[in-house]
């Protein structure tokens, strides 16, 4: 992450990142010598949370990396002016260059399942973001990692693809572990599926993750 490395962030200091996410972003914290701290997202948008970001600053702290999560755009406002406020610098870290033919075809394909799937949390987009769908993620209901393996076991089996988006959160992973507790990272490692949403689907592929989801959904529903 070359921002990083040009940003003036010094070995000692601490560099605020998530959790929820790759660990591209505290791995480049510690190649430039830096601290990386934890924080927790926002439930709704799995980005960064501005308000956790502000508890977790010391006099140590010299920038916040903004990870645009799942294509959907980090509070840059917020944090722009936390930025400003503290004298730290905000890198973005996420976006990419697509070409806008894709991106539109990904957000119709993300339209129609939010329109039709029931039973799932369907991606919620902040008023004004534009959600570029890089990944299409719902949260199963019911009893968290259990009950989101086996809805993602049985899809998978009806000829579904799906994944896992974060596995394990990189504040517990042996390379960054520490010991505290981001409930809302928590629970999206717990709840999290990504669904198939490529811009190359057919409504007929799209209509089948529909019924798929829609049949174990209920199901998971009525049980919890």
């Amino acid at each position: 992450m070359r921002e990083l490395t040009g940003s003036g962030v010094r070995p000692g200091d601490e560099v605020v990142v998530p959790s929820y996410g790759t660990a591209e972003a505290p791995e480049a914290v510690l190649l430039a010598g830096a601290r990386p701290v934890f924080v927790d997202i926002d439930a709704n948008t799995f980005c960064i949370d501005p308000a956790a970001v502000a508890d977790a600053l010391t006099p140590r702290t010299a920038a916040v990396i903004a990870v645009h999560t799942f294509g959907h755009p980090a509070d840059m406002a917020r944090l722009g002016e936390l930025g400003r406020r503290h004298g730290l610098v905000v890198i973005e870290h996420g976006a990419r260059p697509e070409p806008a033919s894709e991106v539109l075809r990904r957000q119709a394909n993300a339209a129609y399942l939010n329109g039709k799937l029931r039973g799932v949390v369907t991606p919620w987009v902040a008023p004004g973001a534009q959600h570029t769908y890089q990944q299409y993620v719902v949260r199963v209901p019911g009893n968290g990692r259990p009950d989101r393996d086996a809805f993602a076991r049985t899809l998978r089996s009806r000829g579904v693809v799906c994944h896992v988006p974060v596995q394990t959160p990189a504040h517990r992973t042996a390379r960054f572990r520490r010991d505290m507790w981001l409930a809302e990272t928590e629970r999206a490692a717990d709840e999290c599926l990504a669904l198939p949403v490529d811009a190359a689907m057919s409504r007929r592929e799209l209509h089948r993750v529909v019924s798929a989801c829609n049949a174990l959904g209920g199901v998971l529903q009525a049980a919890a």
